[in-house]
């Protein structure tokens, strides 16, 4: 796997379409002002609640088929690789992570089969648009802390998936989970999110190497971030933390992240959170507390970082 100096791009809802010359805008910028080389499109299923069993994939929060198209096709005019991203969210707010079933059919009780019968109809219609497009990669899921565990559904996903598409195949796990997936030899590539306490770097870099030893896989962070305000750099997973604006505390989280994360040879990449195809006003970055860098110190941070990486 070639090192992914990446930015995960995210669709918000568009009125006139995910094809609006807005969106490509948007896109035209992370490309031209963060030294990125590959961008993640994130495409974001939604089901009502943690235990439903259907899953949307054509509601107004997705791009259509055409559209996504015509934006692999823009990436890869600004001289872009592209990661497709299908995962999922619940319309209630619940975390993916808690999504969840009995182990054991019940009837008249949502179960795990149908609801993989569905994600995997998800997975494989956008790992054929992957194949058409000729995507580098698929990330075919994200922080599914409870699902990980149905080792036997994840494989047979897979499996399927690879009938479709012949690239790369990544899950994202989450922070601290990255050796409670008993799947990972069923995948060209590890990835999680990096969300760590700005103290805790090494440490869990200590962990993770373990894991990526033992797999022997390529690895990067999928996700890494860190929202721009003073009590985030300790707990950066937690969007909704209360706390005082600092574009500073969000640069200097970066700065320590990559500082620890470019002594790792085996850290070959990553997907920041995020870039939104929605894009503020750059003078509007200053004000803005969340995990966006555009118009922030930590968009220098990063570039700064991309520019010295080089890639053969």
């Amino acid at each position: 796997m070639k090192y992914i100096k990446g930015f995960s791009f995210t669709f918000a809802h568009h009125k006139a379409g995910y094809s609006d010359e807005s969106v490509k805008d948007s896109l035209r910028k992370l490309a031209g002002s963060m030294a990125i080389d590959t961008v993640i499109l994130v495409l974001s299923a939604l089901q009502e609640t943690a235990q439903s069993e259907f899953i949307d994939y054509t509601g107004p929060q997705m791009p259509t088929d055409d559209e996504l198209k015509e934006m692999i096709a823009y990436a890869r005019t600004l001289g872009l690789r592209v990661i497709l991203k299908p995962f999922i969210n619940c319309k209630n707010g619940t975390w993916r992570a808690h999504i969840n079933f009995f182990d054991v059919d019940v009837p008249h009780e949502p179960q795990w089969g149908t609801w993989f019968n569905n994600y995997t109809d998800y997975q494989l219609h956008y790992a054929r648009i992957a194949q058409e497009t000729n995507c580098e990669m698929i990330i075919i899921g994200c922080e599914m802390v409870q699902a990980q565990r149905k080792e036997q559904n994840w494989r047979e996903m897979i499996r399927r998936i690879r009938k479709e598409y012949t690239g790369l195949l990544t899950y994202n796990t989450d922070k601290y989970m990255e050796e409670h997936v008993t799947w990972w030899d069923a995948l060209d590539v590890i990835s999680s999110s990096g969300y760590y306490p700005v103290t805790d770097w090494e440490k869990e870099l200590d962990r993770i190497e373990k894991v990526v030893s033992e797999e022997g896989k390529p690895f990067f962070f999928a996700e890494a971030g860190c929202p721009s305000r003073d009590t985030s750099p300790m707990i950066p997973n937690d969007w909704a933390l209360p706390g005082i604006l600092s574009p500073d505390a969000q640069a200097n989280y970066y700065e320590v992240m990559l500082d620890h994360c470019s002594r790792r040879s085996w850290v070959q990449g990553f997907g920041f959170w995020d870039w939104s195809s929605d894009l503020y006003a750059e003078n509007a970055g200053q004000t803005d507390s969340g995990y966006a860098v555009y118009g922030k110190p930590a968009a220098k941070v990063i570039s700064s970082f991309y520019e010295r990486i080089h890639t053969f």
